[in-house]
């Protein structure tokens, strides 16, 4: 049997952790997500995460006393579906956050293969170096900031890969390294000071600053929160 050469790109695998999240809001119906939601405030530490599992908390007994006063039985059941299929979309990310995959390519990468463009090679060793970095922020926060992930407008040795961190770097730096316009990255640093907490995921800043849908992509490419 063959292998596939080294140089080629591999499928990225599956968070290996947070299984237990996804369960435990299907099995439950809705009614054990906030404890997840919990656990990942804990994980995170960050003010909109506590928000969000305080607002599921607050969610699971509502629904009871709304479902009851209001339909009876089945209301209820109505409500805790609607919150079970909300929180399975939350948790799918939250989940990638805190166990994110590994890189989805080998670090043999920055050596051409076979055949091979030298630029094609290097984009996809760039593009390793992301996932690695995404790997340390999510699970050692204090070793990313030692090694200033994502600040390029800070002096640092460490090769992350070219992302920049949304809850830090200045909008010039967010511009260059993600390729948005200026107005755009002044937006996302005046949101997330007039907001006062730090983005929980990149995926919020698209709602929070309103980012166009054909950046999303790129931001969420070089983007990086932790």
């Amino acid at each position: 049997m063959t292998t596939a050469p080294s140089h080629l790109p591999r499928r990225a695998p599956a968070p290996t952790g947070g299984a237990w999240y996804i369960a435990l809001a299907l099995l439950s119906w809705g009614t054990l997500a906030p404890v997840a939601f919990l656990h990942a405030a804990a994980r995170q530490r960050t003010r909109a995460a506590v928000v969000r599992a305080a607002a599921y908390t607050a969610a699971v007994p509502s629904a009871y006393a709304l479902g009851w006063a209001g339909l009876g039985g089945s209301g209820t059941v109505v409500l805790l579906v609607g919150i079970m299929i909300v929180a399975l979309v939350h948790l799918g990310r939250l989940r990638r956050e805190i166990w994110p995959p590994g890189p989805q390519f080998p670090v043999r990468l920055g050596i051409p293969g076979p055949g091979q463009d030298p630029a094609v090679a290097a984009a996809l060793a760039g593009r390793a170096r992301r996932e690695e970095s995404r790997r340390i922020a999510a699970t050692d926060r204090l070793l990313a900031r030692e090694l200033r992930i994502g600040r390029p407008d800070l002096p640092h040795t460490y090769d992350d890969g070219g992302l920049v961190d949304l809850n830090r770097a200045p909008a010039a730096a967010i511009a260059s390294v993600c390729g948005v316009e200026p107005a755009t990255a002044r937006r996302i640093v005046e949101v997330r000071e007039a907001a006062g907490v730090p983005f929980a995921a990149v995926d919020d800043v698209f709602a929070w600053a309103e980012i166009p849908l054909d950046l999303w992509e790129l931001v969420r490419d070089r983007g990086i929160v932790y």
